[in-house]
């Protein structure tokens, strides 16, 4: 029997369609591969990290005093109070925590419902490139019109030739002090021009993930304030994809939300897990105006309803934590991403340095390896180590320039990376 249905859809956008038969993701792919040969997994972004204990310690709690019922549709009073407070502490934004704030089961429940709430079909909705895969999913399943903005890369300029602009440099290395890019490395950008003119008189959304994932990349004010007037001039919405807010590596994040104009027409998105070392939990949540709240409760509320009863006290005690803590836990994940970057560079890969987030991408080429598509397949038996070709990011896989770079998560011990990169030093030694 024939199964058809807008599954197909989603399943064609995300790549993952092959003779009418879906095929698992490519984490799961990987992670399957990472098991049958025991190698390890820098591939998928979930950290080996704990959680904050007095995070932890609220769950517990929550679950031994019985919260572990339905809580209300919108989210525990508590949390909502919470991520608004939030908001405002680190941003200056304010949100009514009874209209304007919405709990959702993470970041991908929010994404998901917000896409399937407010576009049609023909809308079209504007994401860079590489994009996380739900993107494309979510925006077929809508019947939407996927447009896209790439994210460039080039070599960075050769520090001592006096042609880096202005950064301070360490004379040894060629490295820039603050972001730790050397010479050579990968520098990804996207052009402000590319972004204006990706908008039309169809657009409906621009989903702007910053920090970004797969790459690490920050959109800074220029871009921002191009998707702003852009959205502003076409009256169309800005959804945000903001889940790795707080950890950053230089610069603090900027939300889109602040800019002048923007928070009316934008729909913020964030989540607990990455943060707090806590995927599993699935809490995430939606800041914007009531009725954008209100038509993708609509929504929402057909998909969990509500979800994570116990976890929701845990997030809001996490979200009051002081600054510093969220700094610490920036700073020993930029220690780990130094680890591997630096320790990818010396065996032989060329690599960008992210200015936030899980993950860098590492360029094969320089290893004689033109097609990370294959290598990631074959890099789990020939070096015990699982990454991610970034053309899973691409629609159809079709990376182009990028079609040798690979992502490698840092949000691993400092055991794992450190073997990790012993592994892949005698995997590459012949090929130097």
């Amino acid at each position: 029997m024939e199964i058809s249905g807008p599954w197909t859809r989603a399943t064609a956008a995300a790549g993952l369609l092959k003779d009418g038969v879906a095929r698992p993701t490519v984490f799961a792919r990987m992670s399957a591969r990472a098991a049958e040969h025991q190698a390890l997994n820098l591939g998928q972004g979930f950290p080996d990290d704990a959680p904050p204990s007095a995070v932890a310690e609220a769950a517990v709690a929550a679950i031994r005093e019985g919260r572990n019922q339905y809580p209300p549709g919108a989210g525990e009073a508590v949390l909502r109070e919470a991520i608004a407070e939030h908001q405002s502490q680190w941003y200056g934004v304010s949100w009514d925590p009874a209209t304007e704030v919405l709990v959702t089961t993470g970041a991908t429940e929010a994404l998901a419902a917000t896409i399937l709430a407010l576009v049609e079909p023909g809308d079209e909705v504007i994401t860079l490139e590489p994009f996380y895969d739900q993107y494309a999913a979510m925006i077929a399943l809508a019947g939407g019109v996927h447009r896209t903005v790439p994210v460039t890369s080039r070599p960075a300029p050769d520090t001592h030739s006096g042609s880096s602009a202005g950064s301070s440099t360490d004379a040894g290395s060629g490295a820039d002090a603050d972001s730790g890019a050397a010479t050579g490395d990968l520098v990804l950008d996207v052009d402000e021009d590319a972004l204006r003119a990706a908008f039309s008189e169809r657009t409906r959304l621009v989903l702007v993930n910053t920090p970004h994932n797969p790459t690490g990349l920050m959109l800074w004010v220029g871009a921002l304030q191009a998707i702003v007037d852009e959205a502003a001039r076409h009256d169309a919405l800005i959804v945000t994809d903001e889940v790795y807010e707080h950890l950053t590596f230089g610069p603090a994040h900027l939300p889109i939300a602040t800019l002048p104009g923007a928070q009316d027409r934008t729909i913020s998105i964030s989540s607990a897990g990455k943060t707090f070392s806590v995927t599993g939990w699935k809490i995430g949540w939606i800041t914007a105006r009531p009725e954008l709240i209100t038509a993708i409760t609509g929504v929402k509320q057909w998909l969990t309803y509500s979800s994570g009863a116990p976890f929701q006290p845990a997030v809001a005690i996490g979200l009051a934590m002081p600054p510093s803590a969220f700094h610490d836990l920036a700073a020993d994940l930029r220690e780990r991403r130094d680890l591997l970057t630096d320790g990818l560079r010396e065996i032989g890969f060329r690599v960008s340095v992210p200015e936030a987030g899980y993950f860098t991408v590492a360029d094969a080429g320089p290893l004689g390896e033109p097609d990370a598509d294959a290598l990631a397949e074959r890099l789990p038996a020939e070096a015990g180590v699982v990454a991610i070709p970034l053309s899973a990011f691409y629609r159809d896989g079709q990376a182009g320039d990028a079609s040798a770079y690979l992502r490698m998560a840092f949000c691993k011990s400092r055991e794992t990376i450190e073997r990790a990169l012993e592994q892949l030093d005698a995997w590459a030694a012949p090929r130097r």
